[in-house]
């Protein structure tokens, strides 16, 4: 079941998006400027933040009362400019859910209730993530970096325009 995120969810939430992050991105293991991030990233207050503003909307996938996906939307963000649609700034699927349409879903469920014109970045090397987006239909139209200390880390742009056609 897809629904939106309630403040109850937040505990949930900040243990899945550590989950996910670290699984994804610390492919080397954990050093200082990781643990920084995630820590300081996905708090109490990050996710309450997110809750609280217009322009984020934030959905749990829910299996048997357990949350094993998210999907936070930035309804005002644009890339570019605003052909792209909004953004899918997050899109998370536990490693043990990967694979079973779940994430597909979530952006379906977006689709609907927003606009089926949207984007989002990934990281180059996570080229699961980026075979998976294009699979369904997103196409690559850039790349942005993502700043992690001094460090930068480049990510793909990709864009889907009518998913429910495709979809």
């Amino acid at each position: 079941m897809i629904r939106e995120a309630k403040e109850k969810d937040i505990s949930n939430l900040r243990a899945l998006c550590i989950q996910v992050w670290l699984h994804t991105y610390a492919k080397e293991g954990i050093r200082d400027v990781i643990s920084s991030f995630v820590l300081n990233t996905f708090t109490s207050e990050y996710f309450q933040n997110l809750l609280d503003k217009s322009k984020y909307k934030v959905f749990v996938y829910e299996l048997n009362k357990h949350i094993v996906g998210c999907v936070i939307v930035n309804l005002k963000s644009n890339f570019k400019d605003k052909s792209n649609g909004y953004e899918i700034s997050t899109l998370y699927v536990q490693e043990h859910f990967q694979g079973q349409g779940l994430g597909k879903k979530m952006l379906l469920e977006m689709a609907n209730k927003f606009s089926d014109n949207f984007w989002l970045t990934t990281w180059v090397h996570n080229t699961d993530a980026i075979n998976f987006y294009k699979y369904i239909g997103f196409e690559d139209i850039g790349k942005v970096n993502f700043e992690l200390e001094d460090e930068l880390h480049e990510n793909r742009v990709l864009a889907v325009k009518n998913i429910l056609k495709k979809g």
